[in-house]
């Protein structure tokens, strides 16, 4: 239903002629054009401070559409700068003030047709109710369309009047030029400014009064048409707008543009076209198409630059970065050799100084026994002393007589003579100029390459001394690297008795009768076949396992604590390869490095933590290349032999027989070793050394060139029965490990050995009728109990991520602000290296601009623009933020790191696009369809709705896998558009109330409605009041898009 005209006729047209003075009325001669054009003025002087009046009753019936009266006023009414239409009109009808409409009438004329507008149809709703002048009895010819009458010479009329209307049915006219006389009443309104108002003229062919609708009345031969009958909205009434191509100075007279200008519908003055744009003589708008394929040629150079060389940056900084480390670690390593080989060289010298003093002395002593026997005085040196040796002739003096300066390497030898476990002030580049006697300390090191010679320097001592123990077990080398470690942590204890999971609803044991220990210091081997529950039996003690039912305990150091409080201390390895495979392998450690370890701990120590780990794990030649992904081949590839030639892949299947030999050694390194079986079933827990002697004891003996754990696991499969001489069977293991060490044993254990009588009144699963009758019947409970599985298991989930434990591991990681600012430089890696993905992204959205511009013109009777349609657009990109990052994010906060910092470092990166790509969409838009509104307007709503966007996507993301993620993506927007484009009192308009799509049309629709003033009022109103929308609205919808994008983001986060 459209907004009657007859309100602003009722509140604008008529309020504008209240206060003008009436006139007398007595005709007279024409007066000189000066005095018409002063009575012109003083005539509209005398309307133009209406608001006074009419500004409450404007804001109670049309606040909805008209936020400021005046200036609305000043679009429609201000004819200051041309009153000729008012002069013509004066020199025609000299009684002129008699015949406009009083207060009363307008009030009456709107009164009435915003009734009719309410409750009647289309063809009456223009008509109005009889009244004092036109009735049933009395319908003089003032009261057809386009004409009006007088009051009376004698009579006074007030314009003011608002509650009796004047009789007014004499001397009946056609309506002035530049006014309307509506259907039903006998007095003028002005037509507001962009409106051409022109003499009817009488159309033989159709008997219609052109440019507008109305006929002539039957029956009188003496009728003319008259004037214009009516303002109303484009739909209804286009007659009354200044034509596309024309502009209007005044509401009497309309002109064609000129070329290198355009003139919209309903324009009152040409607009200068731009200076590539073609502007025809009388065109309506604009052609700026070539703005358009400027702007997308530079930016589509612009996005193949970065398709071809977003990887060349990173490339060159990391290239240069390997330059530095590599030099670092060169000079580590060539002085740590140098000091090697001066020890070595300083013990050979001592050891022939020894062999030299020993040989002298025999020497002496056996001229003792033959040369006489002279007293040795005081100053003579002792045999076999360094001062018995022949005396070095003294260093010549040098012609200032002072003494030699020692050169570098003297003063180099003598430093580590002195300190020959010391690595500062030593530098094998000899005579270098800034070589310091003493280096910094690791608190003191700032370049890169201080920091790298420190770390290595290290690292080579460490091998050393770890070629001294060769031998020892993994605790060994985990004690000795203890020794070297400057982190000190907590030590863990983990005791677990009866240890059971139960799948909740299923009654299945995942895990069952679990008990042991992990000793801090050990390294604990979790062996079995596949099914027997090794990732269940971690997950347990972790505490990460959810949709179970855990019974039995956990102890760590001997207290009932969760194990998620020591995981800032704890690294847990999932089956999955969840690695970023987007950042390099130094990239991953040297992150996980910096939220993990310390926050008081040293830049130079974190380095050394991880060139300790990239050292032991042998990936310096991989350290600078990608992970990888399925997508993208990084250091890992589905086959071992994968991208290798022939010679290359002989090599390394050599490599890996000679691996496969020393199977057992790596077994024997191992301190305890925890052997399950299918069920979740304890078979072995205890020491390595032991394992064998215990399965013998039972029967079961490793034969000779045999791996043990292969042979046990074998066992376990079934592949390999145990020996003939063996007291047990395969499946009778766990039982008797329990046995052996005096655990309880579950009735039905005992009762599948045969080691018990089944309980009274029990029955063999299966063999009663009534067993099978439930059989039978449990489909459908078995599909509810599945359903109920599943949502309990996601309860469990989410009930996981908000369930907190205290920190007792004694360690203070970097705080949320500073974890933030390194996952802010993480993700904004991750992105450059995503580059063409973002530029193919920014590439699709131009060509969406273009092609919503071109094809989807914005309508003058609706105002609605095609910018919400790009929606779907964002929902899919901005999907990538979590779709494939959710396991790492869910794994680097069970690992202590702050998932906050890692979502809001998400969220901030993504804000780069938020902001970045309304702008580009906008810009392709608006070039190719040039509407009323202005780029800047548009994009304040366009960004609000991609922040809500983006948030709802972020749940989309984490809550759903890819596949369903994608598709609800798309049907998302599509669904709400059409629930917010829905018009009507249903329930259907009352739920779009709450969308986010309702929100973004109502603003998008305000922001270009607010460009049509003056004869588009009716219009602006007639579409607002349609579609239920107020201006005063226009900053809620923004903040509701917003707040739903701040309340989406939470509910992702929670999620």
């Amino acid at each position: 239903m459209k907004l009657s005209p007859a309100t602003f006729i009722f509140l604008l047209g008529a309020s504008s002629v209240s206060h003008a003075a009436p006139g007398d009325g007595t005709p007279g001669t024409p007066v000189n054009p000066a005095a018409m054009e002063l009575l012109s003025q003083a005539l509209f002087s005398r309307f133009s401070n209406f608001s006074s009046y009419f500004g409450p009753e404007i804001s109670k019936v049309l606040g909805f559409c008209i936020s400021d009266i005046d200036a609305e006023w000043n679009a429609a009414f201000n004819f200051s700068k041309n009153t000729d239409f008012l002069a013509g009109c004066l020199r025609t009808n000299k009684d002129a003030m008699q015949r406009l409409c009083t207060a009363a009438e307008a009030k009456f004329y709107g009164a009435s047709l915003l009734q009719n507008a309410a409750g009647g149809s289309a063809q009456t709703k223009n008509f109005l109710k009889p009244n004092k002048n036109c009735n049933l009895s009395s319908w003089p010819s003032g009261c057809e369309s386009g004409w009006a009458c007088s009051a009376g010479q004698d009579k006074k009329v007030d314009l003011k009047e608002s509650k009796e209307m004047p009789q007014r049915d004499l001397d009946c006219r056609p309506c002035c030029e530049g006014f309307f006389c509506p259907r039903g009443l006998t007095c003028m309104i002005p037509c507001p400014l962009g409106s051409y108002c022109p003499q009817a003229k009488l159309n033989s062919s159709t008997g219609v009064c052109d440019p507008y609708r109305y006929q002539l009345p039957p029956g009188q031969p003496n009728h003319t048409c008259g004037g214009a009958d009516i303002w109303s909205d484009f739909t209804s009434g286009p007659e009354l707008f200044c034509s596309a191509g024309s502009y209007c100075p005044s509401t009497t007279q309309k002109l064609a543009c000129t070329k290198g200008h355009y003139c919209r519908a309903g324009s009152t003055a040409q607009t200068s076209c731009y200076q590539l744009a073609t502007c025809e003589p009388q065109t309506a708008n604009q052609n700026i198409t070539a703005y358009g394929i400027m702007f997308f040629a530079g930016i589509t150079l612009v996005l193949m630059i970065i398709y071809n060389c977003s990887g060349q940056v990173l490339h060159t900084r990391e290239k240069r970065q390997a330059k530095s480390r590599e030099a670092a670690a060169r000079s580590a390593r060539e002085t740590f050799q140098a000091r090697e080989k001066w020890k070595a060289a300083k013990e050979v010298a001592k050891k022939g100084a020894s062999e030299l003093q020993s040989q002298l002395s025999r020497t002496f002593s056996r001229k003792k026994s033959v040369a006489p026997d002279h007293p040795r005085g005081s100053g003579q040196p002792k045999p076999g002393s360094d001062a018995a040796l022949p005396p070095c002739p003294p260093a010549p003096p040098d012609s200032k007589g002072k003494k030699n300066k020692e050169n570098n390497l003297t003063k180099m030898m003598r430093d580590i003579e002195e300190n020959p476990d010391n690595d500062d002030g030593f530098d094998i580049q000899i005579g270098d100029k800034n070589l310091k006697k003493h280096g910094a300390k690791a608190k003191q090191l700032h370049t890169r390459s201080q920091i790298f010679k420190y770390a290595y320097g290290q690292i080579e001592k460490e091998k050393a001394l770890q070629e001294q123990n060769n031998n020892l077990t993994f605790s060994g080398v985990i004690s000795m690297a203890t020794d070297l470690e400057f982190i000190s942590r907590r030590p863990i204890e983990v005791f677990f008795q009866d240890l059971t999971l139960t799948l909740r609803g299923k009654n299945k044991h995942l895990l069952r009768c679990v008990t042991g220990k992990l000793l801090p210091g050990h390294v604990s081997a979790v062996m079995g076949p596949s099914g027997a529950g090794k990732t269940t039996f971690l997950s347990a003690l972790t505490g990460k396992a959810t949709g179970c039912t855990i019974t039995g305990s956990i102890l760590i150091n001997g207290n009932n604590e969760p194990m998620q409080s020591y995981k800032k201390i704890i690294g847990y390895v999932p089956q999955d390869d969840i690695v970023h495979g987007n950042l390099t392998v130094e990239e991953n450690l040297w992150f996980s490095a910096r939220c993990r370890l310390p926050d008081d701990l040293d830049k130079p120590e974190k380095v050394l933590v991880v060139e300790r780990v990239i050292e032991s794990l042998g990936l310096q030649a991989v350290r600078d290349s990608l992970v990888g992904t399925v997508e993208q081949r990084g250091i890992s590839g589905d086959e071992p032999t994968s991208g290798l030639d022939s010679s290359s892949s002989l090599l390394l299947l050599r490599a890996l027989r000679r691996e496969a030999l020393k199977d057992y050694t790596l077994f024997k390194m191992f301190d305890d070793l925890i052997l399950l079986a299918k069920g979740g079933l304890t078979v072995y827990h205890g020491s390595v050394k032991k394992v064998e002697e215990y399965f013998a004891g039972i029967g079961i003996n490793v034969p000779e060139r045999v791996n043990p754990p292969d042979y046990f696991i074998d066992i376990l499969e079934g592949i390999v029965k145990p020996p003939a001489g063996a007291a047990v069977k395969f499946n009778e293991l766990p039982l008797r490990w329990m046995l052996h060490n005096g655990y309880a044993v579950p009735p039905d254990m005992l009762d599948s050995a045969g080691m018990a009588s089944p309980a009274p009144g029990g029955s063999t699963p299966g063999a009663s009728p009534a067993a099978k009758a439930v059989e039978e019947i449990s489909f459908v409970g078995d599909l509810w109990q599945d359903v109920k599985f599943a949502v309990g298991q996601k309860a469990d989930q989410i009930l996981h991520n908000f369930t907190k434990s205290a920190d007792l591991s004694e360690r203070q990681t970097p705080s949320i602000l500073q974890q933030y600012k390194y996952f802010l430089g993480r993700v904004g890696k991750q992105r450059l290296r995503e580059a063409r993905i973002q530029a193919v992204d920014y590439l699709i959205l131009l060509l969406a601009g273009i092609c919503l511009g071109t094809l989807a013109k914005v309508s003058d009777e609706t105002f609605v623009q095609p910018d919400i349609y790009t929606q779907s657009l964002q929902f899919i990109a901005a999907l990538r933020s979590f779709s494939l990052d959710k396991l790492h994010y869910w794994r680097e906060s069970a690992s202590g790191m702050s998932s906050l910092a890692y979502f809001l470092a998400k969220d901030t990166i993504d804000h780069f696009n938020t902001i970045v790509k309304p702008a580009v969409y906008l810009s392709m838009f608006y070039f190719f369809n040039n509407p009323r509104s202005t780029i800047l307007d548009n994009y304040l709503v366009l960004l609000c709705l991609v922040y809500c966007v983006t948030g709802i996507a972020y749940i989309l993301a984490i809550y759903f896998q890819p596949a369903p993620a994608q598709l609800w993506s798309v049907l998302l927007p599509v669904v709400l558009t059409l629930v917010a484009n829905q018009e009507g009192d249903s329930f259907i308009t009352k739920v779009a109330d709450f969308c986010y799509t309702k929100w973004a049309l109502e603003a998008f629709l305000l922001t270009n409605a607010e460009r049509y003033s003056g004869v588009w009022l009716i219009q602006r109103c007639g579409a607002l009041k349609q579609r239920g929308y107020d201006q005063k609205h226009y900053y809620p919808c923004l903040a509701y898009l917003v707040a739903t994008g701040i309340v989406s983001r939470a509910f992702a986060f929670s999620v």
